[in-house]
């Protein structure tokens, strides 16, 4: 059994020496396609492959053409729109993510982008605390649940809103469940964007949501960038100057909103909210000891294709 390790953005070694581990206890062979430039060095890699562990990788109809043994992909995260999923069914690829490995590392750099916004992004001036504020989080699932337990420790009051999650799960983690969007919004000085980039929620926090938000409002985004409406949030960030964005996913206006707004707004290089070595190791090994149940017991818990 051959599975290909291929990303872009390596894991750390510690991370691939867990992976190896796994799969030599099993008896797999191990491929790796590091810091790879070129699509068709992932062509050629994947031609050969039973399974295929990625990062934030591409897998299209075009790599999956080309994996002619391919039974399974896993993405090494929460997320999984850069697998395409219609494809990986008709190619009879069972695709899966590895759910709350990264969610502590993501809800800590919420918080430490609440801090980094309550604080005037530290330009010396006189900033606000945490304590006391109202916390709305928006998706109660592995991250939101980090991001309530810590937020509770700074003082927090925390609201959650979250269709598919029971009140009952939300009030035993010490959150106040509401009813809707608009009453999250309309209830919390600060937001923190939990939710996946779908059909239903791509371009869902718009003008008529964000400006519900009280004065001196702050959203943060550590989900993905799809999911923000971002020409009307220019335009609502224009209308109220109080109103600050703080994100790990750099929009596509980026160098517009840098422009208009300066002081109010602040994006990361790049989407780092799983690059900690702990995430980065727990997410790679976790991949390879699903891939090993999947082939040994035909476990599919995590497959997040049809």
């Amino acid at each position: 059994m051959k599975v290909l390790v291929a990303t872009e953005k390596p894991f750390a070694k510690v991370a691939v020496d867990g992976i190896r581990e796994v799969l030599d206890k099993a008896g797999y062979e191990l491929s790796l396609l590091e810091k790879y430039t070129d699509k068709k060095q992932l062509l050629d890699a994947v031609a050969d492959a039973d399974a295929l562990i990625i990062r934030s990788d591409i897998v299209d109809t075009e790599v999956l053409d080309a994996a002619r043994n391919l039974k399974i992909v896993v993405r090494a995260g929460a997320g999984f729109d850069n697998i395409d999923l219609a494809a990986a069914t008709a190619h009879k690829v069972v695709a899966m993510n590895t759910p709350g490995q990264n969610s502590n590392a993501v809800a800590e750099l919420a918080l430490g982008l609440m801090v980094y916004a309550v604080r005037n992004f530290y330009n010396g001036t006189s900033g606000t605390e945490l304590k006391g504020k109202k916390l709305g989080i928006h998706a109660f699932g592995n991250v939101g649940r980090n991001v309530a337990r810590i937020a509770q420790g700074f003082g927090m009051q925390c609201f959650a809103y979250d269709a598919y999650c029971p009140d009952e799960a939300m009030t035993a983690a010490g959150v106040t469940p509401v009813h809707s969007a608009n009453e999250l919004y309309s209830t919390c000085d600060i937001v923190s964007l939990h939710i996946p980039a779908t059909a239903e929620t791509k371009q869902s926090i718009n003008y008529e949501l964000l400006n519900r938000m009280p004065k001196g409002a702050i959203l943060v985004n550590t989900a993905r960038k799809e999911v923000i409406h971002e020409e009307e949030l220019i335009r609502l960030m224009t209308d109220r100057q109080d109103f600050r964005y703080v994100t790990d996913i750099m929009p596509t206006t980026d160098a517009k909103m840098r422009e208009l707004f300066a002081a109010r707004y602040f994006a990361t290089p790049k989407k780092m909210g799983a690059q900690t070595a702990e995430a980065n190791i727990n997410a790679g090994i976790a991949a390879a000891n699903q891939i090993v149940d999947f082939f040994q017991n035909g476990n599919t818990r995590f497959q997040v294709n049809k």
